[in-house]
């Protein structure tokens, strides 16, 4: 087995140097020990600093983030609203056109039933006449304002599904209003002329 002189050497030299240090220097050893101990505090204010500035970077980007999905989550209730307000105005509109075809189905069967009494009445006074005639007329008139006020029911439906437009402004219009009036004062007026004849 071979000696190793090369690190025997090498670590001799080492030790000498280190006591030749200590002795000429006369405390260079320590001075250099107090750099090194300054120069470790420096750099752990260093890497205190990166740490805190790799924080506050990850602080910032999770409020970003927070902040982003905040705005995210409001414009998504805002629009579920906006569909459910629109859904609304929607069975509002279909219930509407259900009652005014009811009036126009009520106003033409009476119209047609009212065709039976028309033979008896063609013979009988004037007044029964006039009467049976106006009462013809409104039933005509609330089948015609019931097919008017469902066509603006159905275009003001359609204008806000391509528009957007807001809901609240929407009106189902007057012809609505009027076509149940206009049947119930036409079916008054037959029953007058019946009973005028």
């Amino acid at each position: 087995m071979s000696v190793p002189w090369a690190r025997i050497i090498d670590a001799a030299l080492d030790v000498t140097g280190l006591a030749l240090g200590r002795s000429r220097g006369g405390g260079r050893l320590d001075e250099q020990l107090e750099a090194g101990s300054r120069g470790a505090g420096g750099l752990e204010a260093r890497l205190a600093g990166v740490v805190v500035a790799a924080l506050k970077e990850a602080f910032d980007r999770d409020s970003t983030r927070l902040d982003i999905e905040r705005e995210q989550m409001e414009a998504e209730r805002r629009r579920a609203e906006r569909a459910l307000r629109l859904e609304l105005i929607r069975q509002a509109g279909d219930r509407e056109v259900g009652r005014l075809r009811l009036v126009a189905g009520i106003a033409v069967v009476a119209w047609l039933a009212t065709l039976f009494f028309s033979s008896r009445l063609i013979g009988g006074p004037v007044a029964a006449r006039v009467a049976m005639g106006g009462g013809w007329m409104l039933l005509l008139a609330s089948l015609a304002a019931a097919f008017v006020a469902q066509s603006q029911i159905g275009e003001a439906l359609r204008r806000i599904d391509e528009s957007g437009s807001r809901p609240e402004a929407m009106s189902f219009g007057a012809a609505g209003a009027i076509a149940p009036w206009l049947t119930v004062v036409g079916l008054a007026l037959v029953g007058l002329a019946v009973l005028i004849a």
